[in-house]
């Protein structure tokens, strides 16, 4: 599974080459903060958006601290979106970068 750190994906968005961001938190988490140009779509309704995420883009997971994120990543592999990747440490880890 691949995974990608914080200060990776604020590069990848400064040089304008977003991933698509998928938060699977639940809709009452986004409270405590976002990765700006996420897409919310709670863990459990992934299965039923499957063909509104890109095959062939990277996406990136984000949940609060990774874990979420990292089953959902796993999961998303295994049906061959082999571009998907666990955000390291979750929304968590990026508020914590942003100075």
């Amino acid at each position: 599974m691949k995974s990608i750190a914080p200060d990776e994906l604020r590069r990848r968005l400064a040089e304008g080459a977003p991933p698509f961001m998928l938060d699977v938190r639940e809709r009452e988490e986004m409270i405590d903060g976002i990765v700006p140009g996420s897409i919310n779509v709670p863990m459990n309704e992934v299965g039923e958006h499957l063909r509104e995420l890109p095959i062939d883009r990277d996406i990136v997971v984000i949940c609060h601290l990774g874990s979420r994120s990292e089953r959902v990543t796993r999961q998303l592999n295994a049906l061959g979106y082999e571009r998907a990747m666990n955000l390291v440490g979750g929304v968590d880890a990026w508020l914590r970068g942003r100075k």
